[in-house]
This record gives structure tokens, C-alpha cells and sequence, in this order.
């Protein structure tokens, strides 16, 4: 059990009839992860949340039940390696996994309990934005032939990597082929709940919106969604760049060249905390087939022992790619060099051993006055007048990325799938309620960037 885990089962065995939890939280005053939540509110940054906001739920489980799957497919190999937790085991149990496509059986496995299962898939079909096929999987904890546990999941076989292409620039590679991957920055921000969505299905009106745009990638910034935004993804064949939600101070910045500034030094207390909460969210989030990127750090937002915290994180998970530090500080580790550039793209470094990326440009802005957050204080980098305006500063920037493809960008990120309080650099408002694109358009431009690659 965690602490809090054992908290709610002694509580609940002495009877008690209703759980209370109170939680303290200094937002910026303090070092931990908050992402863009501050006590004064202004620009980019926001309001601060109260309240639960991921999802929290009590279940009955047996004394003896699996608490935590953890999947990881292996292209290369054409197999699945499943391990399990499971509480209350004892010597001889076995773990029982089967693996079917549409209903039919395609593989199964066992071991002992606290050993690995690996599944043999002799012609695995492939997850991609393109075709976002998912295997459902059955694990059951057995013991002396009678099943006493069983849960069902989901896992995907793919593949993230980067490689040369023809030209030696270094791409980002899904399944072994090069693939553009483009998308917005998404920060998960909603006017009534703030962190909260409303419902599963606003959770997926934003994922399946950016599909309908012909966006194959989401950054999500700053921000750990609740589970099922993640499934949603998977579903619907969304790649996901997963950032880490900044804490503390920031140290110095230096955006468009390699670091040789002074680094922040955090206590020893925010170091840990930030390293027990990093090691949470990828155990959180490891199964997760969409996921092919971590961010440990946004610009220089709490960054600290950059290079140490992205050879941890790659160690730790070398099934993804890890992007050290997007828009900077920079330093020679990881699997990319991401730069920011406002409000039109710009190649301001190229790394020859890395994937170079644009993690954020755009911000084009425009002002629907029934769907504001304040009526009187809002922002864009650039403030256009209606969605056509929008959408052809939108295609030019586009034009101009494309043409840096050909010069190495092996990613891009858009600012942003929505406004955000006093931000109205959004393709839709902050209600979701009116796209400020013309989104045909929209669609034909994304989709000519995604296949920028295809040969």
C-alpha cells in the first residue's frame, strides 16, 4: 500500500462512514509540480485549482488480486513483455495472459507470479495515427488451477525511435519509417473545471477534434491528464508528447543556443520531490501505447541537472524518446533538440546526432467577444480580425515549415488547441463552442505537413 492507500483501508475497516481529505497547496509559493497554476494570475500564467481533479474511486478487491500491469511491446523481437504486481501472492501462483484481436485469441502466456510473461506475435499488427489498432488483453492471477483474480486491459505494438534518412538528418521514426509528427500544444484547461474536464466526453471532444484537423501528434504541456484522455488517444491514434508539470524557480535561459549559463539548484527536498513525482507519473503512465515522448523540462520552468534527469529518464524507459528540455536549456543528451520560436517558424540550431524539433510557434490570435474568459484583458503573439485572416497566416506559417523539414525539423508543435483564460491564441475558444479556423483548410494543411516525409 502507499500511505494513502493504507489510510483509506484502516479507515474503512474501523467502519468509518464517510473519508474526508485535506490537502495543502502553496501553488507558486512552493517546489512542487504545478504547472502553469499561480497565485496571481496574468499572461500564461493561470488560475490556481481546488479540489480532486484526477479521477478517485474506491473498489472491492479479493485479499489476493493484481494491482498494477505493466506492458511493453517489442517490434523488433515481435513480442509483448507483461509484468505484474499482485498483492497477496503466494509461492507457485502463476500469471495468466492472453492477448485477442477483434475477439479472437492471438496470443497467451504465463509465468510465476513476479516473473515476466512474453507473448509471441508472429505477424503483429501495427498501432499509428494511420491505424491505431489496439489488442485486448486479459491477466489472471491463478493459483492451483483456479483463477482468483482476473482484469482486462489493452496494449498496442509499436515502435518509437529516430534514425537517419537519406540526407543524414537525424527523424523521428514510428515502426521503423520516418514520420513528421505535427500537432498542437495542449494544455488541458477548461472555464468551469480548470483542470477538471466536465465529462469523458469533453475529455475526448478535444482529442477527437485535433484528429479532425489531420494532426497526428498532441504535446501535452505541462499537465497529467486522467486516464482515460490517454485512452482516448490510443483509440483514436494520437502520438503524445508528455511534459512533466514544472515546480520552483527557473535558473537562467538561454532559448537559441547550447547552455553555458548557471543552473538552478534546488534544495535537496525539491530535488527528491521532484524526481519521487517524474518516476510516479512514467509509472503512472508506462503502458500507455500513444505515448512516445517525455519532457522532463518546458524552457527553463524549474529546470535543474538537465542532462542527469534525461539519461535517468531514457534509462529508466528506453522504449520512448526523451526530449530534454523543450525550448531549452540545452545540452547534448537525450533523442532531441527542441527550440521555440514565436510567432512564425525559424530554425534557430540544428543538431546532426539528434532529432531537431520546433516544440512551439504559432499563437496566431483572434478575439470572438461572446466566448472570453475577461472581455477586457486577452492576448495572442499575433492578433488577426476573423478565422479567414487566422487560417491564411496559419498556411503561411505552414509553407514555411515545410520548407524546414527539408532542411532537418523532424517535428512540430502548434500553440494551441484552444484559448486559455486571457490567451486567445486558440484554434477554437476556451468553451469549445466556436473553431476560429476554417477547418477544411486546416485539415488539407496539416496533412500535406504530416506526409512531408512520405516517400
Amino acid at each position: 500500500y502507499t500511505p494513502f492507500e493504507f489510510a483509506i483501508t484502516s479507515a474503512l475497516k474501523k467502519g468509518a462512514n464517510d473519508i474526508r481529505v485535506r490537502v495543502w497547496d502553496p501553488t507558486d509559493d512552493g517546489y512542487q509540480p504545478r504547472g502553469k497554476q499561480v497565485n496571481r494570475p496574468e499572461g500564461i500564467w493561470y488560475t490556481p485549482v481546488s479540489g480532486i481533479w484526477q479521477t478517485v474511486w474506491l473498489e472491492a478487491v479479493p485479499q489476493q488480486y493484481i494491482k498494477e500491469v505493466k506492458t511493453t511491446p517489442d517490434l523488433d523481437r515481435k513480442l509483448f513483455r507483461v509484468e505484474t504486481a499482485a498483492c497477496g501472492a503466494q509461492p507457485g501462483d502463476v500469471i495468466e495472459v492472453r492477448l485477442y484481436d477483434n475477439g479472437t485469441k492471438g496470443a497467451e502466456g504465463r509465468a510465476l507470479s513476479g516473473a515476466p510473461v512474453e507473448l509471441n506475435v508472429a505477424e503483429p499488427k501495427l498501432w499509428s495515427p494511420a491505424s491505431p489498432f489496439l489488442y485486448d488483453m486479459e491477466v489472471a492471477l491463478v493459483r492451483n488451477g483456479r483463477k482468483v483474480d482476473e482484469v482486462q486491459s489493452y496494449t498496442a505494438m509499436r515502435k518509437f525511435s529516430i534514425g537517419r534518412d537519406e540526407n543524414d538528418i537525424v527523424r523521428l521514426e514510428l515502426n521503423n519509417e520516418p514520420l513528421f509528427q505535427f500537432g498542437p500544444l495542449d494544455q488541458g484547461w477548461w472555464p468551469d473545471g480548470l483542470y477538471t474536464a466536465p465529462s469523458d466526453e469533453a475529455l475526448a471532444f478535444d482529442v477527437v477534434k485535433t484528429k479532425e484537423l489531420g494532426y497526428n501528434m498532441i504535446r501535452k504541456h505541462v499537465k497529467v491528464e486522467p486516464a482515460r484522455w490517454y485512452y482516448h488517444c490510443d483509440k483514436l491514434g494520437m502520438i503524445v508528447w508528455q511534459d512533466m508539470p514544472n515546480g520552483d524557480q527557473g535558473p537562467q535561459w538561454q532559448m537559441h543556443n547550447y547552455f553555458n549559463g548557471a543552473e538552478k539548484h534546488r534544495s535537496a527536498e525539491s530535488e527528491a520531490n521532484f524526481r519521487k513525482e517524474w518516476k510516479e507519473i512514467i509509472d503512472c503512465l508506462y503502458s500507455v501505447p500513444s505515448i512516445g515522448v517525455w519532457v522532463p523540462f518546458n524552457e527553463a520552468w524549474g529546470q535543474f541537472k538537465a542532462p542527469e534527469i534525461a539519461e535517468w529518464t531514457k534509462a529508466y524507459d528506453p522504449s520512448r524518446l526523451v526530449n530534454p528540455a523543450s525550448g531549452g536549456n540545452h545540452y547534448l543528451t537525450g533523442d532531441i533538440l527542441d527550440t521555440h520560436h514565436y510567432p512564425h517558424p525559424r530554425m534557430t540550431l540544428l543538431d546532426t546526432n539528434r532529432a531537431t524539433v520546433l516544440g512551439e510557434y504559432g499563437g496566431i490570435g483572434l478575439v470572438m467577444k461572446e466566448h472570453l474568459w475577461e472581455p477586457d484583458r486577452n492576448w495572442g503573439y499575433v492578433r488577426l480580425n476573423s478565422p479567414k485572416e487566422v487560417t491564411d497566416e496559419y498556411e503561411k506559417y505552414a509553407d514555411m515549415l515545410y520548407k524546414l523539414i527539408g532542411r532537418g525539423f523532424a517535428a512540430a508543435v502548434y500553440t494551441q488547441t484552444t484559448d486559455v483564460e486571457v490567451e486567445v491564441n486558440g484554434l477554437m475558444t476556451y468553451d469549445r463552442k466556436v473553431m476560429k479556423v476554417e477547418p477544411e483548410r486546416i485539415r488539407r494543411i496539416n496533412e500535406r505537413i504530416c506526409n512531408a516525409l512520405n516517400k
